[in-house]
């Protein structure tokens, strides 16, 4: 296996990726475009630092992350996409969705949180239900990250003896371990039944979660339609006089923190 892409070659690939990405953004704001992408995938494959490096210079008033919980009383009685309904974009907005109606053909079938009815009849509206957003205008995107065993069972250790990771590692997790195969059957129905012309899915190796990430940035970008959009002229003056410095009555500033 190649070596890992090292730090300074990743920010420096990613850096005018970045620019692309502030790009779209404005270009979607301009044209009032939605966006979905969906992220879904291997438990410690990369989704949370896969969308970082779309989001991160973005505006959070305009880019939104959704990782929903585990339905609550109500939603468990509602149709089993309404929930996520109430998260899709409005004009000029970026949605990406950290794991998302596919939890039913991934984790709840797996683990047997769903029904073999349940998740039958999802696998068979899904592609309607995306093909009516689709229809409707939205550029919806829809990202597998994959990851060998040996690489999941890797990250799982670091998240167990990383304070800094710990919270990462749920009993679900741990759960999964001995379901790697389960997993891959259950993911490979999943591509059977909703890979479709309309909303078609794509694979990324995230054995190297760093090459990952610029891959499918990389993708993404080169998916979307011209956004040459420029930015809206402001002015911006001379202030006219020396800056001043900040003063403080009432309360002052807490002591700095020092760094010896």
């Amino acid at each position: 296996m190649p070596l890992p892409i090292k730090r300074k070659e990743y920010e420096a690939a990613l850096e005018p990726m970045r620019e692309e990405l502030v790009a779209m953004a404005r270009w979607a704001r301009v044209t009032g475009q939605r966006i979905v992408v969906i992220f879904e995938g291997r438990d410690t494959a990369g989704k949370g630092g896969a969308i970082r490096a779309v989001s991160d210079k973005l505006n959070p008033r305009q880019c939104h992350v959704v990782a929903l919980g585990k339905p609550t009383e109500d939603e468990q009685g509602q149709w089993y996409f309404q929930r996520y309904v109430d998260h899709l974009p409005t004009k000029g907005e970026i949605v990406l969705f950290d794991r998302s109606w596919y939890n039913r053909a991934g984790v709840e079938k797996v683990m047997g949180f769903a029904s073999d009815a349940q998740v039958e009849q999802f696998l068979d509206q899904v592609p309607t239900f995306e093909k009516m957003l689709v229809d409707d205008g939205i550029l919806l995107f829809k990202y597998w990250l994959g990851t060998d065993q040996e690489r999941q069972e890797e990250r799982l250790r670091e998240r167990l003896e990383d304070p800094l990771k710990r919270w990462k590692l749920s009993p679900i997790d741990l759960a999964a371990r001995d379901k790697y195969d389960a997993y891959t059957e259950a993911r490979e129905e999943m591509l059977r039944r909703t890979h479709t012309a309309h909303a078609p899915w794509t694979l990324v190796d995230f054995n190297d979660q760093k090459l990952g990430r610029l891959t499918l940035v990389r993708d993404l970008l080169d998916r979307l339609p011209d956004m040459d959009v420029d930015p809206a002229e402001i002015e911006f003056p001379d202030l006219g006089r020396e800056p001043r410095e900040e003063t403080y009555g009432v309360i002052e500033p807490i002591a700095e923190y020092r760094l010896d």
